[in-house]
């Protein structure tokens, strides 16, 4: 009895299924819900929010600065004209109004 040297069906069916299990895990290694390319959008997601936290402090902490400027244990006179200028449309009376 001689045996064929061709492969047989059996072997061709194991290695398709082997190649189609490997391409679906390299897909979802890359492209998946916890794949490279969205780890790479979280990253990027991450530095713009800490941008904006870092911004956030700075406007905090110059709001800060400014009702500490303006509450009865400190007073800064040169403030307070500024916002009396700005919010209720106040002059000095040597003052001359172009506009």
């Amino acid at each position: 009895m001689t045996r064929s040297t061709m492969p047989g069906f059996g072997s061709f069916f194991y290695f398709a299924v082997a190649f189609a299990l490997c391409a679906y895990f390299t897909f979802a290694a890359v492209q998946g819900d916890f794949g490279l390319f969205r780890r790479v959008e979280i990253a990027a997601e991450a530095d713009t929010l800490k941008r904006d936290l870092a911004f956030l402090n700075v406007e905090i902490a110059l709001m800060e600065n400014l009702t500490r400027r303006l509450s009865d244990d400190y007073l800064d006179l040169d403030l307070l004209d500024q916002q009396a200028r700005s919010v209720l449309g106040l002059l000095r009376a040597d003052e001359i109004v172009i506009r």
